[in-house]
Order: structure tokens, then sequence, then C-alpha cells
């Protein structure tokens, strides 16, 4: 699974209206984890609990002064400091050093080379 997509953000403003939107359109469930801003989402699988495949979250955790259009893309990973290191030699910009997320691993955001905003996780798990 290395070097694919692994999760995927939306950035909003309005929880509710966001999650009505989305759950009416994908048939997608939302599960709290942690803040009260930040909602995983999951697919419903007849009953059987699923993996989160993204999650929705509020614009204040964006790491730039900008409104983010589009989704914020995870990539996972087998070495984080080694990604983070390519990054920079590629010519892409930290946005957020590496950071753990309990009970998942470790994550970096970055801006590329074009001004968009990505995710490298390495899981512990993996």
């Amino acid at each position: 699974m290395k070097n694919s997509l692994t999760h995927f953000a939306i950035y909003i403003e309005d929880m509710v209206r966001a999650s009505k939107f989305y759950g009416s359109i994908f048939d997608w469930e939302f599960t709290d984890y942690g803040a009260p801003d930040f909602l995983q989402i999951k697919l419903k699988d007849e009953g059987k609990e699923s993996n989160p495949i993204g999650a929705l979250q509020h614009s204040k955790y964006s790491l730039i002064q900008d409104k983010v259009r589009g989704f914020e893309c995870s990539i996972v990973v087998s070495d984080i400091d080694e990604t983070a290191k390519a990054i920079e030699s590629a010519g892409g910009k930290i946005l957020m050093p590496k950071t753990e997320i309990p009970h998942v691993g470790w994550i970096t955001k970055f801006e590329d080379t074009e001004g968009n905003i990505a995710c490298a996780v390495q899981y512990s798990f993996d």
C-alpha cells in the first residue's frame, strides 16, 4: 500500500450542513473523533464497522490563510522522516512537521510546488 491515497479531508464551515449534504449524496456515515468540529467519514457497510476513509473538518484546521477549495489528501508512506526530506529536496515546503496521531501513526503536512496542500502519513500498524 506504500505511496497510495489513504485519506482525504474536506474543509467545512458548518458541520451539520456539510454532514447532511455528503451523507445524503454518498450515503456516508459520520462518527465523532475528538473535537466537535471534526468527524470521521465511514462507508455504510451493511451493519459492519468500516474503517474511516476521510474526514469533515472545520476550516480553522487549515494551515494556510486562504480558504481551501478541494480536498486535502493523505498518502501513506513507509518512512515519514525520509519523505519529509524528499519533499523539501523536491522544492516543497513542510507546513506541519512530523506529528503523532494517537493510535494511528505519524503525519506531516506539506505544500507542493504548485501551492497545493497534501499530507504524508506513516501508520503505526503497518
